[in-house]
């Protein structure tokens, strides 16, 4: 009797596992596919209008970290080869004294974008925020996105699913440690599984407002 017990324990944990595992990577294995097509480096993407630069950590003193720091650099790169016209900083500003978009737009003017050509997103709290605001406040058609490896094929999956057509370069002008991005990629898989959870069953609102379409 014990023995049956036991065996049925170990039946039902390796079912478990399989499914939990099979949750966790197949969304991810998905995504990757569907990002491959769409992932390109700074001199071969399709021109788009907007280039969509998503928040990252920031200092203490309130400028960009060494992450927002490499994605911003290469949202100019495409604003300086003219494969897009206008950088949208999409970034987390739910506390005075945390503004990723400000920071991102200062580090920008440093790095000779005109300010007229950055919009400023304050309300993006999450990449899904930062996609569904994109489309639903910016009007954003079309767009480049720019994040690390890591982040992109989740960007680009949000997007698109929101009506926008994007492709994706990486932003790679920075090496960081082996053990920082084994986590960001462990992390990616459980973020990604949120993802199609957002998009295909719960579908949260984030905070929304009056339209201003990028002119």
């Amino acid at each position: 009797m014990i023995q049956k017990i036991k065996t049925f324990l170990w039946k039902f944990a390796r079912v478990t596992i399989s499914i939990a595992l099979t949750v966790i990577f197949l969304p991810k294995l998905i995504i990757l596919i569907y990002a491959a097509t769409r992932t390109y480096n700074a001199e071969d993407v399709p021109a788009a209008r907007v280039g969509i630069v998503f928040g990252a950590g920031l200092y203490r003193d309130g400028s960009a970290g060494p992450v927002l720091r490499d994605r911003v650099e290469t949202g100019v790169k495409l604003y300086q080869q003219g494969k897009v016209e206008k950088l949208l900083m999409s970034g987390d500003n739910r506390f005075v004294n945390y503004n990723e978009p400000e920071a991102m737009r200062q580090y920008a003017l440093q790095l000779g974008v005109p300010d007229r050509d950055i919009v400023l997103d304050f309300a993006g709290r999450r990449t899904y925020d930062t996609c569904y605001r994109a489309d639903e406040i910016f009007q954003v058609k079309s767009a480049i996105l720019v994040t690390q490896a890591f982040h992109l094929p989740r960007a680009l999956f949000l997007c698109n699913s929101f009506g926008i057509d994007a492709n994706g370069v990486e932003a790679n002008n920075t090496y960081f440690r082996k053990i920082s991005r084994a986590y960001w990629h462990t992390r990616e898989l459980f973020a990604t599984v949120q993802s199609v959870i957002d998009v295909y069953i719960t579908r949260p609102q984030p905070v929304l407002g009056k339209p201003e379409p990028i002119e």
